[in-house]
């Protein structure tokens, strides 16, 4: 609200939203839909893009002030643990980090050069 109120255009936000928290999916702890609406009823301008696009967050980043004068919020559309099948979207790995055996499948699935 202050950032709208003071007409901060150079504010820009970028939300990685992964929909986990550290114990549970975000929509079981807490309901956050309808995220982008919120983030408009503040004042906010907002864009969401595909977070594991570089081309789509350089677009966002490029345009964001959709609205002039008002910060911007760009709301990045994630999934942790993104191709890693045994940690795609599984809040275990949201605080854990793999190691041994784990760390070199993840590798092998992700095609990292040893």
């Amino acid at each position: 609200m202050f950032a709208a109120h003071h007409r901060l255009k150079n504010l820009t936000v970028v939300v990685d939203y992964n929909r986990l928290q550290g114990i549970a999916p975000v929509c079981g702890v807490i309901r956050l839909e309808p995220f982008a609406d919120k983030w408009r009823s503040f004042g906010w301008s907002v864009h969401e893009v595909n977070g594991h696009s570089h081309d789509a967050l350089n677009a966002a980043l490029s345009t964001v002030s959709l609205a002039p004068g008002r910060p911007g919020c760009i709301i990045a559309h994630t999934t942790k643990g993104k191709g890693v099948s045994f940690m795609e979207d599984t809040v275990l790995w949201h605080y854990r980090i793999p190691a041994g055996a784990e760390f070199e499948a993840a590798r092998a699935e992700l095609e990292i050069a040893q």
